[in-house]
């Protein structure tokens, strides 16, 4: 009996730290930036974006390491934490979609094809599970004019 209870009782704690889960640990100050736009820039399509890291280091998805993620942009959508999926967001995998693409091999740069108009951009690290660290290391939302 008390082994089936010792079961029951680790069962259940692992699916809880599963269904709540949190991304990795981000150090102190850690941040992701754009290295080649800023806010209110004006390009032309062909768009290559950069990215850049501070107090952290890059690695493939799947890779758990302390103090390393791979690069997400989020394009065309709220903030990170805001929104429809506003805080839950937060705690679980981003989706892979055309406003969440993932770099999970560890790219630090993309060239995309954006349509003419306005278009906003963020960054946000994920970790070894595409899950934002804990606190989210992610860049400011910037809005750039594709000509």
């Amino acid at each position: 009996m008390n082994k089936i209870i010792a079961l029951t009782i680790t069962l259940l704690l692992s699916f809880t730290s599963f269904a709540f889960a949190e991304g990795s640990k981000a150090p102190e100050g850690a941040k992701a930036y754009f290295v080649n736009l800023k806010d209110g820039d004006t390009v032309k399509s062909p768009v290559t974006i950069i990215f850049g890291l501070k107090g952290m280091g890059v690695a493939p998805a799947g890779v758990k390491k302390d103090n390393t993620g791979h690069h997400h942009l989020l394009l065309d959508r709220p903030p990170l934490g805001s929104g429809e999926e506003g805080k839950d967001e937060l705690t679980s995998n981003l989706p892979a979609d055309e406003n969440h693409i993932h770099f999970g091999k560890g790219q630090t740069e993309k060239t995309l094809e954006l349509k003419p108009g306005k278009h906003t951009l963020q960054l946000v690290l994920g970790d070894h599970s595409h899950t934002p660290h804990n606190p989210p290391v992610t860049s400011d939302v910037i809005t750039i004019t594709v000509e």
